[in-house]
């Protein structure tokens, strides 16, 4: 068994890593999946309060609810697949509670990008275009970065690259993942 948890700002590739994983067969939990069912239980647009919803839900249950939101999903997976990779930890209390269901069989894969290629990347996106605004883009980060992820960042067992070729992003998390090209 072994669940890999990635970190990353906004537009490092988290998303891509997921993708990735999903080709390969690999179940993927979207912690952010688990944010907008949140906003949608509580009639408000997952666009729009992405980001309040997840500050309530760690306000009213704790630093780590949203992992704890994550852990049956995760279990469910883990039913198919001897590996799982769960996308966007942001917390130090994240870490904690999977590192306590899972033990060593946790792994945080840090994911790292320059800003600037952030910036085009989320612009190239069409959903995030609202971050292709450098200012937009900060004032993500900081709140992100609030909730502590510069400390899960640092904490990464394995950090990954993504500042070159796409091609050579996903070769680096298939070998992660250790799958088939």
């Amino acid at each position: 068994m072994r669940i890999l948890g990635t970190v990353g700002l906004p537009g490092s590739g988290k998303g891509e890593a997921a993708a990735v994983a999903r080709e390969a067969g690999v179940p993927v939990v979207t912690m952010g999946d688990v944010i907008r069912e949140a906003c949608r239980d509580r009639g408000l647009d997952p666009m729009e309060r992405h980001g309040e919803v997840a500050k309530t839900l760690r306000e009213e249950n704790g630093e780590a609810a949203i992992a704890e939101r994550s852990l049956p999903l995760i279990r469910d997976a883990l039913e198919e697949s001897d590996t799982v990779l769960v996308d966007g930890l942001r917390s130090p209390a994240e870490v904690a509670r999977f590192e306590a269901a899972f033990d060593d069989d946790f792994v945080i894969v840090g994911i790292e990008a320059p800003f600037e290629t952030r910036v085009e990347r989320l612009a190239d996106r069409g959903r995030d275009a609202s971050d292709a605004d450098r200012e937009a883009l900060r004032a993500r980060e900081e709140r992100e970065r609030g909730f502590g992820m510069d400390e899960v960042m640092a904490a990464a067992d394995v950090t990954v690259d993504n500042a070159g070729s796409l091609d050579g992003f996903r070769a680096r998390v298939r070998d992660l993942l250790g799958a088939e090209p």
